[in-house]
């Protein structure tokens, strides 16, 4: 297995593990605010990888610890949106409408990076789109304020993707992830002080999914996406991000018995993964859309 194809796999399983959190920060959001939930879930993280991993970690250059920063914010205001939106509307669009980042990520990584992508790509980033068009426009539905919120999410995300995939080459993976989640838990933190009261009464089902969503859907997955998202590009790696609402859909139909409207669109959304992941080994897909690189196919 090449390098990005062990890469983009792990991804994928992170992707899985996101697509789960939707269905149990809706059950977990009935016992603690928003706010709370985002300072127990990276304020556990931030100490668990403090505690096996500081000799990775410390001293931290200066000019890191601005990158890890930035990054954290974009996370918590990313996260924070995300999860106030669940509270108004259900865990399966949240799913859905958080996938529009991958309409938003092949224009920031030009922007940004200045670095095109391929036609293959773009064909699957067009897919994906439809069908998170048709999955996030079930009939009768409205849109609502936890939907709009939802939609700030993705273009938050959407930028922090962009913005990892430039600062991961530059800062180690475990001092990213220690100032990510140690920026993230800080703002949780002073969001309490000035937003509270918190509610304090978590049952043994709501503490165990604070449990997983702190080891599995923070840490692991965090570990992941800072050490091998830069394997891929950004382009592929949304690409795959937008399984999450697939996976969410299903494990929200099982567990909450939320309906799923819109086969079609979660059939559209893995047959862009598959374009955009196969590109590489189709003739005229693999061409960059580089205006210096035009008419030229890059090795896969």
């Amino acid at each position: 297995m090449t390098r990005a194809g062990k890469a983009e796999l792990l991804l994928l399983a992170a992707t899985a593990i996101w697509g789960s959190t939707f269905t149990l920060g809706k059950i977990v959001l009935l016992e603690v605010t928003p706010l709370q939930m985002v300072f127990v879930r990276f304020s556990a993280a931030s100490l668990l990888v403090t505690a096996f991993a500081w000799r990775a970690i410390f001293p931290i250059p200066w000019r890191s610890v601005a990158k890890g920063v930035i990054l954290g914010i974009f996370v918590f205001f990313g996260f924070l949106t995300q999860t106030v939106g669940l509270t108004i509307t259900t865990a399966s669009k949240s799913a859905f409408i958080t996938g529009m980042m991958v309409i938003f990520v092949p224009l920031l990584q030009f922007m940004m990076e200045r670095r095109a992508p391929k036609v293959g790509n773009v064909v699957g980033v067009a897919i994906v789109s439809g069908g998170l068009w048709l999955l996030t426009s079930p009939a009768g539905s409205t849109f609502n304020a936890g939907d709009a919120l939802t939609v700030v999410c993705a273009v938050v995300f959407a930028v922090y993707i962009v913005y990892l995939d430039i600062v991961s080459r530059e800062v180690t993976t475990m001092r990213l992830m220690f100032l990510q989640l140690t920026t993230n838990a800080v703002l949780a933190l002073i969001g309490l002080l000035f937003f509270g009261p918190p509610r304090l009464s978590v049952s043994t089902g709501g503490a165990a999914i604070l449990v997983f969503l702190t080891l599995f859907a923070t840490v692991l997955t965090f570990l992941i996406q800072t050490r091998y998202q830069k394997d891929t590009t950004p382009v592929r790696a949304v690409v795959i991000f937008t399984m999450e609402p697939v996976f969410a859909a299903v494990i929200a139909f099982f567990v909450l018995r939320e309906g799923i409207d819109g086969a079609l669109g979660g059939a559209l959304i893995i047959g862009g993964v598959l374009v955009s992941e196969l590109s590489d080994s189709i003739p005229g897909l693999r061409r960059s859309l580089d205006a210096g690189g035009a008419g030229q196919e890059n090795a896969p």
